[in-house]
């Protein structure tokens, strides 16, 4: 599983010319999975995430969790992640999970994180999104569950 974390000033996403999900403060996650995720996995990655001190102190150190900031989640499903780009110029996709594992697991993150954190938005899966966001720092983390 493969989490893409942006620390954001804001971000939303578009779907069809309506906005569907948006947050102030917070992380945008832009998240993939593979086959052989799981639920423990994704229980791990959540945890990580919500964890994680990336936000800055007032010293200007990251130093803040989420919480610590009353930030808010904007999860959006990205099977792109999973692009292997190694032979010729056409990435393949094969090692994305399957539509329904994927699904199934990005609803079962969005609840967990809904449990922890107060403000959870989330895209569409499978949709054609416009997502748009205002990168705070820049500041992008990359969590790997074969890297935790």
């Amino acid at each position: 599983m493969k989490f893409i974390i942006q620390r954001v000033k804001h971000a939303s996403v578009t779907v069809e010319g309506e906005v569907i999900g948006k947050i102030g403060r917070g992380y945008l996650v832009l998240i993939g999975a593979c086959d052989a995720d799981d639920e423990a996995i994704a229980d791990k990655m959540v945890d990580k995430m919500i964890k994680l001190r990336i936000n800055r102190d007032a010293e200007g150190k990251t130093n803040l969790s989420l919480a610590d900031v009353d930030g808010g989640l904007l999860l959006v499903s990205q099977f792109t992640l999973y692009a292997n780009c190694k032979k010729g110029n056409r990435p393949s996709f094969v090692d994305a999970g399957s539509p329904e594992h994927a699904e199934a697991l990005y609803e079962y993150i969005i609840e967990r994180c809904r449990e922890r954190v107060p403000v959870v938005q989330t895209g569409s899966f499978g949709a054609e999104m416009a997502v748009e966001l205002l990168n705070d720092g820049p500041f992008t983390i990359i969590l790997d569950s074969e890297k935790l």
